[in-house]
Order: C-alpha cells, then sequence, then structure tokens
C-alpha cells in the first residue's frame, strides 16, 4: 500500500497541478507523508452536478475534491477530515463537490459527518464504478 500510495501521488499531482489554481495539502508526521487531498477550481457553469439538482443554488461557484488519499496507519486518527478541512478552509468558491464509490457506504457516512450530501448518482466511464455525487455549502460546518 505505501509503494503505491508513494507512486500515485507524483503522477495525479503533475496531472492535476496544470490548473492554474490547483490545491493540495499534505499531512506529514515526521518525515513520513500521512495523506493528501487535493482539487480545483471547476468551470463557472460547466460544473457537471448540475444536472443533478432542480433549480441549482444560487450560489454555486464550484470547488472540484479530486482526491484525498490516507495512509492505512493513519485511518482512523482524523488526518481524513483535518487533510479536508484545511483544503477546503478559505476557498472562495461557494460549494465543493466530489464523488465517492457506492460500494463505499462508511467513507459516504464520512464525508455526510462533515456536511456533505448526496444529490445523485453518476457512472463517469462505461467501465467505472458507480458514484455517489456529494455536494457542500462552504465553509464545511
Amino acid at each position: 500500500m505505501d509503494n503505491d500510495f508513494n507512486q500515485r501521488f507524483p503522477w495525479f499531482v503533475d496531472h492535476w497541478g496544470s490548473n492554474p489554481d490547483f490545491a493540495c495539502v499534505i499531512a506529514f508526521d515526521g518525515d513520513t507523508a500521512a495523506g493528501f487531498a487535493y482539487g480545483a477550481p471547476a468551470a463557472p457553469y460547466r460544473e457537471w452536478w448540475r444536472e443533478h439538482l432542480n433549480p441549482t443554488p444560487k450560489r454555486d461557484r464550484t470547488f472540484a475534491y479530486s482526491e484525498l488519499a490516507v495512509r492505512a496507519n493513519y485511518r482512523k486518527t482524523g488526518t481524513a477530515e483535518a487533510l479536508s478541512r484545511k483544503l477546503l478552509s478559505d476557498r472562495d468558491e461557494d460549494l465543493a463537490v466530489l464523488l465517492v464509490d457506492t460500494e463505499h457506504p462508511r467513507v459516504q457516512a464520512l464525508y455526510e459527518s462533515w456536511g456533505f450530501r448526496k444529490v445523485g448518482q453518476r457512472q463517469p466511464f462505461p467501465d467505472s464504478p458507480v458514484y455517489a455525487v456529494m455536494l457542500a455549502e462552504l465553509p464545511l460546518r
């Protein structure tokens, strides 16, 4: 798992980092990266979550929360919530959106405990899982 974690991080950061407003936070325990979270603002009026709400919220500038990864030995320690809150604090956007695999209801419940709510389901690619579309008002409560 640690090797996968180390291998994935640089590729995704390079990919998402091309967005000029990309944001990433990393939690460290000494010299060890315990986890990371990142995302970027969605293009105005092109937010894909809009199809799940009618009417859409009046305040709708959206931050796309793309990835949260925490090393196994740091899970259930509050690291995931701390990373999420840090990433989403002081954002200019009104909302944050993310996807959660519907096969992971405990992860969905965790996001709900932080203020996200499920607004629909989506399968972005024919070979991808079905995801819960989750939306939260910023700042998180």
